[in-house]
């Protein structure tokens, strides 16, 4: 699985969306850190980018009448079988990080393309 560059989020069918909710708590939760090719980047930063990256997911869910665990609202919450964050473990050095878009430097125009083609692959088409 993979993250969405975040200019395809508000375009993706019900079935990615909530794929992609999905790998945020897992994310979150026990794969946090654990190697994964197509996501290996997120873990260069610290989980609080994760979770920034994670809100809006849910707020486009709820937009869309879908419900959403207010649990994983709280940015220390790691789903029911992890410990949750400390500040430090959150944070891990980017107490300064802005909300500004997109969360990831990797989500630049070329992943964007590479998002499109990969959803194009799958039959969906989404224009940006």
């Amino acid at each position: 699985m993979r993250l969405w560059h975040e200019k395809l989020i508000t375009k993706l069918p019900r079935q990615q969306l909530l794929g992609q909710h999905r790998e945020c708590c897992a994310l979150r939760g026990n794969g946090w850190g654990k190697s994964h090719a197509i996501v290996n980047y997120v873990f260069h930063y610290s989980p609080y980018r994760l979770f920034l990256y994670h809100q809006f997911i849910m707020e486009e869910m709820k937009g869309r009448g879908y419900r959403v665990d207010p649990l994983w609202e709280n940015a220390f919450y790691r789903g029911k079988q992890c410990k949750q964050h400390t500040k430090e473990s959150l944070y891990a050095g980017e107490e300064n990080i802005s909300n500004e878009w997109p969360v990831y430097p990797e989500h630049d125009d070329t992943y964007l393309q590479e998002c499109v083609v990969n959803l194009k692959e799958k039959g969906i088409d989404i224009l940006v």
